[in-house]
């Protein structure tokens, strides 16, 4: 799908009604209507009566959909505008008071993570915080990208950014726009769909050299950077704030960068620099 067209879908569905909505949802995930209103306790009949605008679903209704459709909070509460309903989750800027423990909990985790890179992001991919081994990776950007707010698929996946080090770009590349096209899906969001047109348009490179036959590739897709003569082999992990009732704290999302070998653990020792220093 081209950019107009992905741009076009994507306020296309915001300006459907509910049921409508609901329907696109449900098929998406592979659900009948029969199977999806069994999962909530619901009659098919009703069920269809929703999805067709002959009836209104009820806030406890949109809930148990929306709880099956695994749906973040920001959706659920279109889901609810759309339904002519109020909107019950909050969001609250992450500044916020309120929010102190939630950005001390980040900070320790970041920190804690050291000398390994790991960085808070928004649903955007936007960096929020990061520890000193992002830091170190950073110097492999051009600086131009690395201008508030700093985007991590842009970081990642543009010419100038870590692209032109990761060895396995078509692989990571394939990974991450796929992780994009999933977030889009489930939450229409207009300006996740403007950043995959941008990233999906750079070029994807070619691996400088065949990968290792017996690395992590063999369960999980590695970033393989070539840094300072060294080839470094991560795999990473997102970890999210559970039982979140916050949109802002919902979104957040840490990604932990771990070595995929003793090599690269003992080249970041390495590139570290001491307290010393």
């Amino acid at each position: 799908m081209g950019a107009e067209a992905r741009r076009t879908a994507v306020r296309y569905r915001h300006q459907q009604p509910v049921g409508m909505l609901l329907r696109e949802l449900r098929e998406e995930r592979g659900l009948s209507q029969f199977a999806l209103a069994l999962q909530t306790e619901v009659s098919q009949r009703h069920l269809s009566f929703v999805e067709t605008g002959r009836a209104n679903p009820s806030p406890d209704l949109i809930g148990k959909l929306a709880d099956r459709l695994q749906l973040p909070l920001r959706e659920r509460n279109r889901l609810l505008l759309a339904a002519g309903h109020a909107p019950v989750y909050r969001e609250t800027t992450l500044d916020s008071v309120e929010l102190d423990a939630v950005r001390a909990a980040a900070h320790h985790i970041l920190r804690a993570h050291e000398p390994t890179p790991a960085l808070l992001v928004d649903r955007l991919w936007n960096a929020l915080e990061m520890n000193s081994g992002v830091v170190l990776l950073a110097q492999l950007v051009d600086p131009s990208l690395l201008e508030p707010p700093v985007n991590v698929m842009r970081v990642t996946l543009h010419p100038d950014g870590l692209a032109r080090h990761i060895t396995n770009l078509p692989e990571v590349r394939a990974h991450l726009l796929a992780r994009l096209r999933r977030q889009i899906a489930v939450s229409l969001d207009d300006t996740l769909a403007d950043l995959y047109d941008e990233v999906a348009a750079y070029p994807g490179g070619t691996p400088s050299h065949p990968a290792p036959a017996d690395t992590a590739a063999d369960v999980l897709v590695p970033l393989r950077l070539r840094a300072a003569d060294t080839e470094l082999t991560f795999f990473s992990t997102m970890t999210v704030f559970g039982t979140a009732v916050d949109i802002t704290v919902a979104e957040l999302a840490i990604e932990s960068f771990f070595p995929a070998d003793d090599k690269t653990r003992e080249a970041l020792r390495a590139l570290t620099p001491s307290p010393e220093d």
